[in-house]
């Protein structure tokens, strides 16, 4: 087991987002976090990145488990100069001024201590070119130029950049046409297919993460109300009456 979210409870000041929430991520595995909106799928994925306030929500009580070893007190960085974990926030946060290239070269900068750094680099950015064909196409391209698609393949090529093994993605899909959504989602099965990436997304659009992940948990007002695999719960009548249209 790759990650265990154990009894997680986790506010904003006195308001607490997630009530308890418990569930686990195996290696190489694809799971996805579904619900509507406010459920608390982004406190989620805040908390599990460790961010600092007042960005993310502060954890009260529960665990949450790396390999079978408390990250609770692990900073941010650490976990990416570690490799561990990369997050791939909602609204893509890229730097607009910066050439495609360099957005991709900064978010290698936490492994200036590898011995050889400059081909680890070379070897991951070649690889979210393979990927995302259309960010080759634009390298030379400052970031607010690109499309809103083309921002959310900078962002997720970005994450590729630390060398982390599990990527988590906070509704990925938001903003896009539904060809680039496709072409999206169609290079990070690829990812996981080839190179067995871990990888943890939150998605309101359920129809579209039922169909990416293998696994997946439902989350409303802050606690899970059901999970299972993704073809069980394309089939349960409460799923498929609130979240996939009756």
């Amino acid at each position: 087991m790759l990650l265990e979210v154990r009894d997680l409870r986790v506010s904003y000041g006195s308001i607490e987002a997630l009530h308890g929430i418990s569930f686990t991520v195996d290696r190489g595995e694809i799971v996805t976090l579904i619900g509507a909106n406010g459920a608390g799928k982004t406190s989620t994925l805040l908390a599990l990145a460790r961010l600092p306030r007042p960005e993310a929500p502060a954890v009260t009580s529960g665990d949450i488990l790396y390999e079978g070893q408390s990250i609770l007190k692990t900073e941010p960085h650490t976990l990416i100069q570690n490799k561990m974990m990369a997050l791939v926030p909602e609204g893509r946060h890229i730097f607009g001024n910066l050439t495609v290239e360099e957005n991709l070269k900064i978010a290698a900068f936490p492994h200036r201590k590898d011995i050889n750094r400059e081909a680890i680099t070379g070897e991951i950015e070649e690889l979210v070119f393979e990927l995302f064909p259309r960010l080759r196409d634009r390298r030379k391209q400052r970031g607010e130029l690109l499309s809103g698609g083309e921002q959310q393949m900078l962002a997720v090529g970005r994450a590729l950049m630390t060398g982390s093994e599990f990527i988590m993605l906070d509704e990925p899909s938001m903003g896009l046409a539904p060809k680039l959504m496709q072409e999206m989602f169609r290079a990070l099965k690829q990812l996981n297919f080839v190179k067995r990436m871990t990888i943890l997304v939150v998605e309101q659009n359920a129809r579209v993460a039922l169909d990416f992940a293998s696994r997946g948990y439902v989350l409303r007002n802050g606690e899970i109300i059901g999970g299972g695999s993704t073809a069980d719960l394309a089939l349960d009548p409460d799923v498929k009456k609130a979240y996939l249209g009756g």
